[in-house]
C-alpha cells in the first residue's frame, strides 16, 4: 500500500511539473510562453496558399484572452484563412475593432455566426446601428473612449483622431510594448507617443497599417525619423502603408523589418 501511495504521489508531482514547465492545461497565458501574432487577413501576400484581400486582421495568442484584432473586409475570406491556418473561431475570446471602416469590420457578422460568445471591444463612437446586430448574435460590447486597461498586460490606446476615430491595441511584454494599428488614421507617430506616454515603456514592435500610401518620400522619411527617435525597435508594416513607405521602412530597419502579410507569424517573449 505504501508503494502504491508513493507511486501515486510521484505521478501527481510529475504532472504538476509538466503543467508548469510546458504549459499543459491552465489558461492561455500558461500555454504560450510567447505572444503569437498571426496575420489572417491582408492585401499584402506572404503565405501563398492563403487568400489576399483589401483589409487587415490578426489573432493574438498568449495574453489572458485570445484576441481577434479586426475582421478584414470579407467574412468568407477571414474564416477560410483561419481554417487553412488551423485557427478555430471558437478559440477567440475578444474581438477588438480598431475603427469602423468596412475593410476592418466587414467580417464581423460572419465571425459571430461561428462564435457569438465573445466580447467585442470597439470605439465608443461606433453608432448604435453597428452595435445592435452584434448584441443580436449574443456577443457582449465593450465601448472604449479613453486609454483603457482591457485585461492583464493588454490596453486600448483609447479613441484617437478627429474625423476618423480609431483605437490601437497595446500589449506589454518583457521586451517592451507591442503596438498593433488598423490604419493609424490619427497618425502612426501620435499612436506611438500615446502608447509610450501612457504605459511608460519602450516600443519593441509596431505592426499593422500605417496609412502612408499617399505621402511623399520626404514626408515618409520624416515619420521614420520620428519613430526612430521614439525608439521603435522592430516594425511590421502592411495593409495601407503603401509600397513606397514599406520599401523605405525596410531600408531603415534592416533586419528589424518583419514580414506582416497574410499568414505571417510573429512571436514575442511575454
Amino acid at each position: 500500500m505504501m508503494q502504491k501511495a508513493l507511486f501515486t504521489k510521484l505521478v501527481v508531482i510529475l504532472v504538476s511539473l509538466l503543467t508548469s514547465s510546458f504549459g499543459f492545461g491552465g489558461n492561455t497565458q500558461n500555454r504560450f510562453p510567447v505572444l503569437r501574432l498571426t496575420v489572417i487577413f491582408n492585401n499584402i501576400p506572404f503565405e501563398t496558399h492563403l487568400t489576399t484581400s483589401w483589409g487587415f486582421s490578426c489573432v493574438i495568442e498568449g495574453t489572458e484572452q485570445t484576441i481577434l484584432f479586426d475582421t478584414g473586409g470579407d467574412g468568407k475570406i477571414l474564416l477560410g484563412n483561419m481554417s487553412l491556418m488551423d485557427i478555430d473561431p471558437k478559440s477567440i475570446d475578444t474581438v477588438f475593432l480598431s475603427h469602423i471602416h468596412a475593410d476592418h469590420t466587414g467580417g464581423v457578422e460572419a465571425f459571430l455566426k461561428r462564435n457569438p460568445n465573445v466580447t467585442v471591444c470597439l470605439p465608443e463612437s461606433f453608432p448604435i446601428s453597428f452595435q445592435q446586430p452584434i448584441t443580436k448574435y449574443g456577443a457582449r460590447i465593450r465601448a472604449v473612449g479613453n486609454f483603457t486597461r482591457l485585461f492583464d498586460s493588454v490596453y486600448s490606446s483609447g479613441e484617437m483622431g478627429d474625423l476618423i476615430k480609431e483605437q490601437a491595441l497595446i500589449l506589454k511584454t518583457s521586451n517592451g510594448l507591442v503596438i498593433i494599428t488598423g490604419c493609424a488614421h490619427p497618425g502612426v507617430v501620435n499612436v506611438v507617443q500615446q502608447a509610450r506616454g501612457r504605459c511608460n515603456d519602450n516600443v519593441y514592435l509596431l505592426m499593422g497599417g500605417f496609412h502612408l500610401g499617399g505621402m511623399t518620400s520626404a514626408q515618409i522619411q520624416q515619420i521614420i525619423r520620428a519613430l526612430k527617435a521614439l525608439g521603435v525597435k522592430k516594425v511590421a508594416p502592411s495593409h495601407c502603408t503603401g509600397e513606397r513607405a514599406m520599401s523605405m521602412f525596410r531600408d531603415a530597419w534592416g533586419e528589424d523589418f518583419l514580414q506582416g502579410g497574410v499568414g505571417a507569424i510573429i512571436e514575442v517573449l511575454r
